[in-house]
C-alpha cells in the first residue's frame, strides 16, 4: 500500500487547506463565500471582523471568478496565472491592488480588451466585460474615488482591510 503525502503550501509559515485551492480553482462565487461564511461561524472571531469578510470577499470574487473562467488571471503585478488560489486572492486583497483592479477592469471594459496586463495580445482580445457592480459598491464604502484613480484614500481604510485579510488568511 502506498501512502501520499500532499504538500500544503504555506502563507507566513501557515499551510493552506487543500480543500481551500479546490474551492478557488473550480467552484462560483456563491459557495466560495458560503464555504468562506460557514467556516467563520466555526470560529471564535470578533463580529466586527466577521461582518467585513464577506462583503470584501464577494467584491474580490465578483472580478476574478469571471477572470478565471476567461482563463485571464494576473497578479497585481500584470502577469498572467493560471489558476485561481488562495494566495492570488490574498494578493488582491491588498486594498491599493483592488482599487488598481478596479480601475484596470473599468478600462478594460471600456476597450473591449483586457489592458493593463502582460498577457498576450491574443489572449487579451478574449477578454469580455465584467461586471464591477459589487466592487464598485464595495470600493465607494470605504471612500475609495472610482473617478479619479490617482487620488489616495483614507489610510485607516487600507489598515482596516489589511486586518480584515488577516481573517480571511485564517480561515483558508
Amino acid at each position: 500500500m502506498k501512502l501520499y503525502t500532499i504538500k500544503i503550501k504555506t502563507i507566513n509559515g501557515k499551510s493552506m487547506k487543500q480543500e481551500s485551492y479546490e474551492l478557488f480553482e473550480s467552484k462560483d462565487i456563491k459557495t466560495i463565500i458560503d464555504t468562506l461564511a460557514q467556516e467563520l461561524q466555526t470560529r471564535n472571531e470578533s463580529p466586527f471582523w466577521s461582518d467585513k469578510v464577506v462583503p470584501f470577499s464577494h467584491a474580490i470574487l465578483s472580478v476574478l471568478v469571471p477572470l478565471r473562467e476567461m482563463d485571464l488571471l494576473f497578479t497585481p503585478e500584470g502577469e498572467y496565472v493560471e489558476k485561481l488560489t488562495p494566495e492570488l486572492f490574498l494578493e488582491w486583497s491588498d486594498f491599493l491592488s483592488l482599487k488598481t483592479l478596479a480601475f484596470t477592469i473599468a478600462k478594460s471594459n471600456e476597450a473591449g480588451e483586457l489592458l493593463r496586463t502582460s498577457l498576450e495580445k491574443e489572449a487579451c482580445m478574449r477578454y469580455r466585460a465584467v461586471d464591477l457592480k459589487f466592487l464598485g459598491e464595495y470600493l465607494a464604502l470605504y471612500t475609495v474615488n472610482l473617478e479619479k484613480e490617482d487620488l489616495d484614500f483614507p489610510i485607516a481604510n487600507y489598515n482596516l482591510h489589511q486586518g480584515v485579510s488577516n481573517v480571511i488568511k485564517s480561515l483558508l
